[in-house]
């Protein structure tokens, strides 16, 4: 784990900065720079181009992180490399040449009488897709010489910086809202460019038109994991793409601030999960179980300590956090409790540590299509009736995804046991996830007695409120941890800078 915790670590800072970046955009920036419909039109034309991206990127970024490190020679490297690197314009020039004769039939389909300026902007959807493609290959690239820093910087903080200074430019009517976007979508390519010099500067493979002697296998691994990838697109931003379909484009931007401030826990599972696919990878293809199964156990438990915590501090500020905000972000108190789904959700993908990478790298990557095609055809038909049918509003749909991703995610869990004879618990599971709920039902109900206070009509109590709550808990929550010796690598991660 040395590795995976010294990369982690950093990425974990560049994730969380991300965040705190992504945070000031979505929570404060956004609503009051950008119109609401403005708003909501740059949360669906990305969702939109995400359901779209799995197809371009033609699986190659899987492919790179599960066959790279099967070959032992640089000759064999560069054939895999240089037979990959290609692959997803076969489907982004088809796609380029049929949106440009459907284009208008596209806008229409897409476009409502209430949300009529997505049809000018469809186009946004297929470019961004495109530059996010090659991102991601790009990414992997790097991942699989466990360089995982630099990509990691890119994917989460150079797009929120970008909008934050797009958005400030609006303020100023440096740009206009209609120009917005379509600058953001030149930062994407930009940002793809990098990388790409970034991954070529790591690894620069001797192009050459021979393939290697498993290209059969890694163009159906590739099938596989762009019908998969398609479903668990599907998955994360159907959501998002369903909203303007019933209601107004400001609606969509309401439910993701509440998403957002839910998925803020998996920032942690995200940084270690840059190093430990790649790293899961290798141990398979040498046949390692005995790692395996340690990397299982070692990573559940840390993703779940870290988590945990960040589950416990959010939902237990969430309303006065929901204070700082319009009233119009947590009408009716909905809000918060799609931020408490959601943050189930992610603190149960922390538990399972790298499961996804376990089965996703193994032989038995085939399993994840089926399981993909269950989830989006799931996810669709609850969305349909919660959202729908039966009008629960957005928590509808946070509960439809609450529901098939725990689901799913639970029989990953005992397809890995039944296939490697491993699981991710410990001795110290059962601990540690008392602690997160005694620690969530005893501050939950409870905040310091703050007066109200405002700084030019805006209100400071709650951050007081929150300040003073967070430190509790924290040092509750660590001394809990440290006392019951939940993780061994947490707690010689402290003493290395408090000895």
């Amino acid at each position: 784990m040395g590795i995976v915790l010294k990369q982690s670590f950093k990425n974990t800072l560049f994730i969380f900065l991300g965040f705190g970046l992504g945070g000031i955009n979505t929570l404060f920036l956004y609503p009051n720079l950008l119109d609401d419909k403005y708003y909501g039109q740059v949360i669906y034309l990305l969702s939109t181009s995400n359901l779209l991206m799995p197809v371009i990127a033609f699986g190659i970024h899987h492919a790179i992180v599960k066959f790279f490190s099967s070959y032992d020679t640089k000759a064999e490297k560069d054939r895999f490399l240089s037979s990959v690197l290609f692959l997803p314009l076969l489907i982004a020039l088809p796609f380029a040449f049929i949106g440009n004769l459907l284009y208008e039939e596209i806008g229409n389909y897409l476009a409502t009488q209430e949300n009529i300026i997505i049809k000018d902007y469809t186009y946004i959807i297929y470019l961004v897709a495109v530059a996010t493609s090659y991102f991601e290959v790009f990414y992997a690239w790097a991942k699989v010489q466990f360089q995982s820093v630099f990509g990691n910087i890119l994917k989460e903080i150079w797009n929120r910086a970008i909008i934050m200074v797009l958005l400030f430019a609006v303020y100023f009517k440096m740009i206009t809202e209609n120009e917005f976007i379509n600058y953001l979508t030149a930062a994407y390519f930009l940002r793809m460019f990098i990388m790409m010099f970034y991954a070529f500067k790591l690894y620069f493979p001797k192009i050459t038109f021979s393939k290697p002697d498993n290209f059969k296998e890694i163009i159906r691994f590739s099938l596989y994991i762009i019908l998969a990838g398609s479903a668990g697109a599907i998955l994360l931003d159907i959501d998002k793409y369903m909203i303007p379909g019933k209601e107004s484009l400001a609606t969509a931007a309401y439910y993701t601030v509440a998403v957002f401030i839910g998925s803020f826990i998996e920032a942690p599972s995200r940084a270690m999960l840059n190093i430990l696919q790649p790293l899961t990878s290798k141990t398979l293809n040498e046949d390692n179980h005995k790692e395996v199964g340690a990397l299982y156990k070692k990573s559940s438990i840390n993703l779940l300590l870290i988590s945990g915590l960040f589950f416990v501090l959010i939902n237990t500020n969430v309303v006065q956090l929901f204070e700082l905000l319009p009233k119009k972000y947590s009408v009716g108190g909905g809000a918060i409790i799609v931020v408490l789904m959601i943050s189930l959700l992610k603190l149960y993908n922390g538990f399972l540590g790298n499961n996804g990478a376990i089965i996703n790298n193994s032989k038995f990557y085939r399993i994840t299509l089926p399981i993909s095609i269950c989830m989006a055809l799931s996810v669709y038909l609850l969305n349909k009736l919660f959202y729908y049918e039966l009008n629960m509003g957005t928590e509808g749909l946070a509960l439809a995804t609450l529901i098939v991703i725990f689901c799913a995610n639970t029989f990953k869990l005992f397809f890995v046991k039944m296939k490697f004879a491993i699981t991710p618990f410990t001795n110290k599971s059962l601990k540690m996830i008392v602690i997160i709920v005694t620690l969530y039902l005893t501050f939950n109900f409870w905040d310091f007695p703050v007066s109200d206070i405002y700084l030019w009509k805006f209100p400071v109590h709650p951050i007081i409120n929150i300040f003073l709550k967070s430190i509790v808990i924290t040092v509750v929550y660590v001394f809990l941890v440290l006392k019951l010796n939940i993780s061994n690598e947490f707690d010689n991660l402290l003493k290395k800078y408090y000895k």
